[in-house]
């Protein structure tokens, strides 16, 4: 690897870390531009749309280089990632009502009318599209209904066929029945475990217990995420009804 080509590795970029490896970590660090994901390279971009592949909007993990690359090289897939920034208007990042197998309690997107906020488009092509479903399995992925939800490039161009992965447990509630920010792992679970009594017999007490109990039991994190159900933590994202394809 050349000099210059190092310059763009992940490690070289604050970007290496994986949630799966790292769950307090979640949603993992962002890049601060639009970039190609090639391996374990960043590269740059050289236009935004890419047809003949899917656009789907990340609000958590997905967005993160580190993760996509950890999940493209568990299933062998070597192609290119565009990673592209956007203003996303309708949509907010909620709170997934289950417990990963990863060790976190991950994001997924609420109705949210009058907010907009900067997130990702990850451009799939077919084999990459069937591995990202795969590695959702407690997700719907929904077709962004527009001009409802928003999705505007950095160009100005707006995406009219746009996916994003919506949760089918629901999402967490703010204690007002109203669908709550994801406000980052460690603050969520800390204030997950302060409350819920239940929650702490099952994962310890502490973010590390959690993590770490949940990475190593999948019968705990089912429970877990009946528990969320069972103490009426969880509603519905708003986003439940558009159409899955």
């Amino acid at each position: 690897m050349d000099a210059r080509d190092e310059h763009r590795t992940l490690r070289a970029l604050g970007l290496a870390d994986a949630p799966r490896d790292h769950p307090l970590s979640y949603p993992g660090a962002w890049p601060a531009a639009s970039g190609l994901l090639r391996g374990d390279e960043l590269l740059p971009l050289d236009r935004l749309t890419h047809p003949g592949r899917t656009p789907v909007v990340a609000v958590g993990s997905n967005a993160s280089p580190a993760q996509l690359r950890d999940k493209m090289a568990e299933f062998a897939v070597t192609s290119p990632v565009p990673m592209v920034k956007a203003r996303v208007t309708g949509i907010d990042i909620g709170v997934s009502a289950h417990v990963s197998r990863l060790g976190y309690v991950s994001a997924s997107p609420v109705d949210a009318p009058a907010v907009t906020r900067e997130l990702f488009v990850i451009w799939l092509d077919p084999e990459q599209l069937a591995l990202i479903d795969a590695t959702e399995p407690n997700y719907d992925r929904v077709l962004l209904p527009a001009p409802g939800i928003r999705v505007e490039l950095e160009n100005g161009e707006v995406l009219l066929d746009a996916f994003a992965y919506v949760n089918h447990h629901g999402v967490l509630h703010n204690g007002d029945g109203v669908p709550r920010r994801h406000p980052g792992q460690r603050a969520l679970i800390t204030e997950l475990l302060t409350r819920s009594p239940a929650l702490r017999q099952l994962f310890g007490t502490t973010p590390e217990e959690f993590c770490a109990r949940a990475r190593a039991d999948a019968r705990l994190c089912e429970e877990g995420t009946r528990l969320f159900a069972e103490e009426k933590l969880a509603i519905a994202s708003g986003l439940e009804h558009l159409r899955v394809r």
